[in-house]
């Protein structure tokens, strides 16, 4: 039993790494979600009035989702290095189709949570009917009264009706959020299609086999990480060197006089060294050696990510 415990564990604790870009957008629609619940508890009211519903309802699904998807973009540290590196070297060293791909890669990622919001919204149908009342037909209706306008119709959605046409407020919520709900599985079908044709197209045009292409996302993530982790450490050694020769010493608990005494650090990085390392870089291979990253083609001392005779562009971004 606790060999079968241990050799699920390993399994799960290896799935969970492999997948970390699947699980963080999980949580990201999972988040979504619960913030959507609670604006429509305690924000959402709908004015009931003519213009105001159709206004106020758009801006409910689509002004959070742009929210959402701003911050999705600024979130993104690929959108940071694709700055970096249109603001020192431009895009000339980039194919039509790798920028594409690299614009993809960030956009696609920042707009899980606005898709989710947007979807959720119309599954729930709230923000829907406020915006659509006004524009129900009331000829629709089984023996509604004649003689009411868009301004009785947009007050559907609250309580505030003539008592002659109260019966009706089910039928007409239900109507549109019938409508509403379409249109939300409608979106979930278009996004499930698209994800399976952008992982079938990515997985297709990819010159890596699958093997290596694993190699790569798990080097890709483990550089990172060791890399703020070290960065962290480092940046923790000099500040505490820089100022115990200010005032002659400096107060470090115990856990930190071990990394100090560890990791000495005596300089900082110079300037052309973190340029050469910041940037987008798509795979490339130099003499048939694989380049996996900035920081990999300057420790190999090679030609950076610029094309030459001895690289080859393989126009492809991991997810």
């Amino acid at each position: 039993m606790a060999a079968l415990l241990t050799e699920n564990f390993r399994f799960l604790s290896l799935f969970f790494k492999s997948k970390d870009v699947m699980i963080f957008n999980g949580l990201v629609a999972l988040g979504t979600v619960g913030s959507q619940e609670i604006f429509s508890v305690v924000a959402f009211h709908c004015p009931c009035s003519p213009a105001r519903n159709y206004i106020y309802g758009l801006a409910a699904i689509g002004v959070p989702a742009l929210a959402l998807f701003i911050i999705g973009v600024l979130w993104n540290s690929h959108t940071w290095n694709l700055v970096a590196e249109c603001h020192r070297r431009g895009t000339k060293n980039f194919s039509a189709a790798a920028t594409c791909l690299i614009f993809g890669s960030v956009l696609g990622r920042a707009a899980v949570a606005p898709v989710t919001w947007s979807m959720i919204s119309l599954l729930r149908g709230e923000a829907y009917v406020c915006a659509m009342s006004e524009f129900m037909d009331p000829t629709t209706l089984y023996e509604f009264p004649p003689g009411y306008g868009a301004d009785i119709m947009a007050r559907f959605p609250c309580d505030d009706l003539p008592g002659n046409l109260t019966k009706y407020k089910d039928e007409v919520i239900r109507q549109l959020k019938y409508e509403s709900q379409l249109f939300g599985w409608m979106l979930l079908g278009v996004v499930a299609v698209l994800v399976f044709l952008t992982k079938c197209l990515k997985h297709c045009c990819s010159p890596l086999s699958f093997r290596q292409e694993d190699y790569w996302d798990q080097y890709r993530s483990n550089e990172a990480k060791l890399f703020q982790r070290t960065a962290e450490v480092h940046s923790k050694v000099m500040a505490a060197n820089n100022v115990k020769k200010f005032f002659g010493f400096v107060c470090l608990d115990k856990e930190e006089k071990e990394l100090v005494q560890e990791y000495p650090a005596e300089d900082v990085q110079p300037r052309p060294q973190w340029d050469a390392i910041t940037g987008v870089c798509i795979y490339r291979e130099n003499k048939g050696f694989p380049l996996y990253s900035r920081l990999h083609k300057w420790a190999k001392a090679g030609t950076g990510c610029n094309s030459g005779p001895d690289t080859q562009e393989t126009v492809f971004l991991a997810a």
